[in-house]
């Protein structure tokens, strides 16, 4: 990763605008609408809007749509990676996020249509390219999923 300035970006919170400047992501895999909460190498909250229209329902299925679990993980890597952005103060460089480990992996309830997806991610280890994370899927005070996962953070060389 090229050299960045480590005094994080003074933003709390990002709106879909602001994650769009942060990650490369877009429709149909983006998967987080605001992140809010964040406290720079340490914690974010990702939100998810979960909705009857999205292209993994009709087959994920088709009379009981549930939002697939992998989904889930990923929109919490969404949000840790948005919280890396912020702490590295990457906006509008064209942060890439590379899954490495996905580690005690719980899904415990289903995700669905008009549920309020919230991600809470906590950094277990932050710095250079490789951040530890865990994470936890929450929709009001039901816990749908958990997992420790290792990402590895890159910025595209200039030139």
């Amino acid at each position: 990763m090229a050299a960045t300035e480590r005094t994080p970006a003074p933003q709390t919170e990002a709106d879909l605008a602001l994650i769009k400047r942060i990650i490369p992501h877009r429709y149909p895999f983006l998967l987080i609408d605001k992140v809010r909460g964040v406290i720079p190498d340490q914690h974010a909250v990702g939100i998810k809007n979960v909705t009857a229209n999205e292209p993994h329902f009709p087959g994920h299925f088709p009379d009981a749509p549930i939002m697939p679990g992998v989904l889930v993980v990923e929109a919490m890597a969404q949000t840790a990676a948005v919280l890396v952005g912020i702490s590295l103060n990457v906006i509008d460089r064209n942060l890439l996020t590379y899954f490495m480990s996905i580690d005690n992996c719980k899904f415990r309830g289903m995700v669905v249509p008009g549920d309020v997806l919230e991600l809470h991610v906590d950094v277990k280890r932050a710095g250079g390219k490789i951040w530890k994370f865990q994470g936890r899927a929450m929709v009001g005070d039901r816990r749908c999923a958990e997992a420790d996962f290792t990402a590895m953070m890159d910025l595209p060389a200039h030139g």
